[in-house]
């Protein structure tokens, strides 16, 4: 998931990829008022159930509908965009590794998270990181 005023990303490893899963997961990290924006899934099915807002769209071939505008501001607001691109960057994160142990993909997608979503890194938090002195004393 991937918060669009936030900025905000929550990746998960899950061992299975259906409705009750993906249920579980945006059941704990989304607040009943939020939009969810997602292609038409089947297993995106109960999320009208849950009283939060869903709009979607079709990447069914012959209709192939990437970004739509239903509020008719000229801002496309319905589109599934931000996490394609996210899985995009995932999956080029992992490949200079060469295939990684399924025992360990959650460290693995944890570190992408964490790089993806700190968006500035200072030379204090790298020290901080590493438990470094600072290398030039800046006075009394």
């Amino acid at each position: 998931m991937a918060g669009r005023e936030t900025g905000l990303v929550q990746l998960w490893v899950a061992e299975a990829v259906d409705a009750a899963t993906l249920q579980l997961f945006v059941g704990r990290l989304t607040r009943p008022d939020v939009v969810l924006y997602t292609d038409e899934w089947s297993g995106y099915a109960w999320v009208g159930r849950t009283g939060r807002e869903h709009a979607t769209v079709c990447h069914t071939p012959g209709q192939r509908e990437w970004a739509r505008d239903d509020d008719g501001d000229g801002i496309r607001e319905v589109h599934n965009n931000t996490l394609e691109g996210l899985w995009t960057g995932l999956r080029n994160f992992l490949r200079p590794f060469r295939g990684v142990s399924k025992w360990h993909l959650d460290e693995y997608v944890g570190i992408f998270q964490w790089t993806y979503t700190l968006k500035v890194v200072m030379a204090d938090f790298i020290r901080a990181l590493f438990g470094l002195r600072l290398t030039t004393d800046s006075g009394p």
